[in-house]
């Protein structure tokens, strides 16, 4: 087992017996329930939506090559411009190009997990730039220099009690102060910044190929003062992301919203055709697209899991998921976490050392069920695994015992070889201090059914 999954395990044993992360996590999935419901509910008919949604992603991953390149020619026909990233090192490299060639020193983001995917601020901060996250959770998380624990809410593992220690530590704010002053003492501290920022970078939703277009959605605001104050607006975008049209945004915009917050649609829906032009008061004076691909082309190459590309990262998946619920998201110990994250991080980051998140699943299916894009999650995580073996991606003690499993289980007289005593003998011996150790261990009986039907129906021929 490699040190990845090792540490997986062991997160996992802490994170499930503390109480105190599993109220705070039960008590924002729980609102997220109701609310979630609630939005869904008005979509009228659900289920076709789903399959149009679906279908769509599936015409832009078969033609990837064809939408890709649309959206470059109309986003640089007025004036944008588009730069390729194979990985991440390459897309740091080209925003810090950007960034040194125009001597800029501060930076401004809104919320963008391809950005936490790529490490950006990191890495900005080592070449002596200022990159600050105006997205108040991304904000808080960044004050505690952890990851975002969510792909939509990345401090929903904290409490209001939590938020508002580390404000009072910050800037001196009261220990008792309530929500509302904890998110206007964000706002001040944060307002000044997009006036004198000199680069805003973002992420994207959707790129919109017929019309060369970013959309961005939002519940803040905080993304249309990155790309309206800053001189250069930066949007760093996996390849993934495309759509055909302007027009599927009627289809996308809902889905997103109701399934990521229970929102009709979020606050602010922003479409941004790139820098500003002659007869317009607003906006950055130079605009770039980094399309990323970051392994993705990995997992397009599988032709049964390319699926996993559909996603439009509303994080359903992660809030009806058991595992996801009990662990969080930190354990996980990658950017995209929870079942989607199980998918395609053993593509994207490499299978030996992340293919034990495919198996950190219950595959009771409600992933599957709740994405708006009908992603089959479970089946995804079984063909994981299936490569995983297939690749020898495990241990020897692993496939010599599935081995002798499987021999002893297809024939009668080999699985009747040992007594019950014998086997309860190997559960105990193989399984007691791995499996065993937080379960009760089953017992065989004694005699298999094989021979207690010979027994009782002995003589009755």
């Amino acid at each position: 087992m490699g040190s990845t999954a090792e540490e997986f395990l062991v997160a996992s044993a802490e994170k499930v017996f503390d109480a105190d992360h599993r109220r705070i996590i039960n008590n924002s999935i729980d609102k997220y329930n109701v609310a979630a419901a609630s939005g869904i509910s008005r979509i009228a008919n659900l289920d076709n939506a789903k399959k149009k949604g679906h279908v769509i992603k599936w015409k832009v991953m078969e033609n990837l090559d064809k939408f890709l390149p649309e959206f470059e020619a109309n986003f640089q026909r007025r004036g944008g411009k588009v730069i390729w990233a194979n990985d991440a090192e390459e897309a740091n490299r080209e925003i810090l190009n950007i960034i040194q060639k125009a001597k800029a020193k501060t930076v401004v983001k809104s919320k963008s997990m391809v950005t936490e995917e790529i490490h950006l601020n990191e890495f900005l901060k080592e070449n002596h730039i200022e990159s600050l996250e105006t997205d108040l959770g991304e904000y808080i998380v960044q004050l505690l220099g952890q990851t975002p624990y969510h792909i939509v809410t990345p401090a929903m593992h904290l409490s209001k009690e939590d938020i508002a220690k580390l404000f009072n530590q910050h800037f001196g704010t009261p220990l008792d102060a309530t929500a509302e002053e904890l998110t206007l003492k964000a706002r001040e501290l944060l307002r000044d910044k997009y006036l004198l920022a000199d680069v805003g970078i973002t992420g994207a939703n959707f790129l919109l190929a017929d019309t060369g277009s970013v959309a961005i959605s939002e519940n803040e605001g905080n993304a249309r003062l990155c790309t309206t104050f800053p001189k250069i607006h930066i949007a760093v975008v996996g390849i993934e992301k495309v759509i055909p049209s302007i027009t599927d945004l009627d289809l996308f915009w809902p889905m997103l919203s109701t399934h990521g917050t229970g929102q009709n649609l979020t606050v602010y829906n922003t479409i941004l055709n790139g820098p500003r032009q002659a007869n317009e008061t607003d906006g950055p004076e130079e605009m770039y697209v980094v399309l990323l691909d970051n392994g993705r082309t990995n997992l397009l190459a599988q032709k049964e899991q390319r699926q996993g590309l559909y996603c439009i990262r509303c994080g359903a998946c992660l809030n009806v998921c058991p595992v996801y619920q009990n662990v969080g998201g930190h354990t996980y110990n990658t950017t995209y976490s929870g079942p989607i994250g199980a998918i395609i991080t053993p593509h994207t980051d490499g299978m030996e050392e992340f293919k034990h998140l495919s198996y950190a699943s219950s595959l009771c299916g409600r992933c599957t069920e709740v994405c708006p894009v009908k992603i089959d999650i479970h089946k995804m995580l079984l063909l994981n695994r299936r490569d995983a073996v297939n690749g020898g991606l495990v241990t020897t003690k692993e496939r010599w015992g599935w081995a002798i499993w499987k021999k002893g289980m297809l024939k009668r007289s080999m699985t009747d070889f040992f007594g019950g005593k014998m086997k309860n003998f190997f559960l105990r011996f193989f399984f007691k201090n791995t499996w065993g150790h937080l379960r009760k261990m089953p017992e065989v009986a004694e005699k298999s059914f094989t021979r207690q039907w010979q027994e009782k129906h002995q003589g009755e021929e």
